[in-house]
């Protein structure tokens, strides 16, 4: 079906949501928010009673060698909560840790001896989290010491441990490194002091300073994240920000948009007058590109729209190669991967997870078949292009005939200022796409995701009065008994075009597992968010 006329279907609210407002300052107005935080396809859900299944023939097939590998692995512990994460799962001790540890081991003990991890190569590693670097050196150098025995580690590979500036210790750090860790994450967020207190960080501007020259002194990547957008977080205190740590020496610098979760921690403390309102979107954008502009007049080379490299010590490899189609393997309470044509999210309660690791099972939470192996290819180039801030648009719409379709939004786009093409078939994001960029790679997918539907499914998505709608609706209700039809209306509707054309397109069953596989805290969210 021409995406146009499937365009042409929906309402003007829901045309804004997908391609954006017509406005003389895109840069500012493009869109009314961001869209969601990570782009991407959605598959069709696998049925809870299928999942193990699934996954045990994964194991039992050679891996994919035409494709890059990793290995994620998630901690899912903090010693503080800060105030705008949306991503807290444990307050830990040291016996939970120490129980978690072993529980992790013997989860990828038991997998890396199955054919699928058979010599295959993996390219990076990445303990994420939560705060990995919480983790007691003790406890560091057991996990550290597992991934090394049991999977077949490059010799270039980028082995990543994220955490936070107060646990760069010598002891730890000595630990990292002798477990063959090459690169350190860290969340410093802001260096204002006042910033820093009214958001849950621990130490002040002298301290973080202080922190990283310590570990400026061992031979490791050192990667720093700074959000802008954070309450009391005021342009000059931000360009400060962009400018302290480009003079710490860092190899590789990440520019993250703060992201206000509804119903959250954060938003309840400005309803309450605790902190600030945050940056309002226009002027997280004019931060955006403050930020971009300093980095590239002080010669950091850009790795994507929001990796910045000193030099070729900062890589950004996991980075690159999960949104790029790479095979990776997850393990942990709470992580996430793609192997095999499927996607899983691992459970997120350390109370399942753990009892599934000890019934020998994949702890999986939701699984999903992915996209069709041609569409998925395309996707993933479409994201590693905007990722870059570009597509090329003539080779893609060579190698995947229904991209060609996509051309009248690009235009669009292009009249609107947010990209332009060029003579030799590249269509470069400006400024402005930049900023918008994760809305327009989610836009983007969803308009061929339309393409990719047979004709005689592809009715408008606000068609909402009968048959799916109905089921989807009558389940929300089952499962979220306090909310109103309102409400429920309002939560159909916040969801991205692609979630609803996958529930849109399931059966009531289908629908129901995967909504009854969502743990309680994550329904919630998604009601608190329909409120508002």
């Amino acid at each position: 079906m021409n995406l146009e006329k499937y365009l042409s279907g929906l309402t003007e609210e829901k045309r804004a949501v997908l391609l954006g407002r017509e406005t003389k300052d895109p840069l500012h107005e493009a869109f009314a928010s961001k869209r969601v935080v990570h782009a991407g396809l959605m598959g069709e859900p696998v049925a809870k009673r299928d999942q193990q299944a699934v996954w045990q023939r994964i194991l039992d097939e050679p891996a994919d060698r035409s494709r890059q590998h990793a290995v994620y692995i998630h901690i899912p512990f903090c010693q503080t909560r800060c105030l705008y994460c949306g991503f807290f799962q444990n307050l830990g001790s040291r016996e939970q840790e120490d129980e978690y540890v072993d529980l992790l081991i013997e989860e990828m003990y038991r997998e890396s001896h199955r054919r699928q991890f058979f010599g295959t190569p993996i390219d990076s590693v990445y303990l994420g989290g939560g705060t990995p670097t919480s983790l007691s050196a003790e406890n560091a150098e057991r996990l550290l010491a597992a991934v090394r025995e049991n999977f077949n580690l490059t010799s270039t590979c980028e082995f990543t441990i994220e955490g936070r500036v107060h646990d760069l210790v010598p002891e730890k750090i000595r630990a990292w490194l002798d477990g063959g860790v090459n690169r350190v994450s860290l969340g410093v967020q802001s260096f204002d002091t006042n910033v820093r207190r009214q958001m849950g960080r621990l130490d002040s501007r002298e301290e973080v300073l202080a922190r990283l020259a310590e570990i400026r002194r061992f031979d490791v990547a050192v990667i720093a994240d700074l959000i802008y957008g954070l309450p009391g977080q005021t342009m000059d205190v931000w360009l400060d920000d962009v400018k302290t740590l480009a003079a710490t020496g860092v190899d590789g610098i990440d520019l993250y948009q703060l992201n206000t979760f509804p119903g959250g921690r954060l938003e309840q403390a400005v309803k309450t007058g605790k902190v600030p309102a945050p940056a309002t979107i226009a002027e997280q954008a004019d931060m955006y590109i403050a930020a971009r502009e300093y980095l590239a007049d002080a010669g950091f080379s850009r790795l994507s729209l929001c990796h910045w490299s000193r030099g070729s010590r900062e890589r950004s490899l996991y980075n690159t190669m999960a949104k790029t189609g790479a095979v990776v393997y997850p393990f942990g309470c709470g992580a996430g991967g793609k192997a095999g044509g499927f996607t899983f999210m691992q459970q997120r309660q350390l109370a399942p997870y753990t009892a599934m690791v000890c019934q020998q099972q994949k702890p999986i939470m939701m699984m999903a078949a992915q996209a069709e192996k041609n569409l998925q290819e395309a996707a993933n180039r479409i994201v590693a292009g905007f990722e870059q801030g570009y597509i090329d648009f003539r080779s893609l719409s060579a190698s995947n005939h229904l991209v060609a379709g996509l051309k009248p939004v690009l235009s669009l786009w292009e009249r609107r200022g947010l990209g332009s093409f060029s003579h030799d078939g590249m269509y470069r994001l400006t400024p402005a796409g930049e900023f918008w960029y994760i809305s327009l790679t989610q836009s983007l997918l969803e308009c061929l995701q339309v393409l990719s539907e047979p004709a005689e499914r592809q009715t408008p998505v606000d068609e909402s009065a009968k048959g799916k709608s109905d089921n989807l609706d009558e389940l929300l209700q089952e499962m979220l008994p306090q909310s109103t039809p309102e409400e429920r209306q309002r939560m159909v509707k916040k969801m991205p075009m692609g979630v609803r054309m996958m529930l849109r397109h399931a059966s009531r069953d289908t629908m129901k597992r995967l909504l009854a596989g969502l743990p309680a805290d994550m329904l919630q969210r998604m009601i608190d968010k329909a409120k508002n």
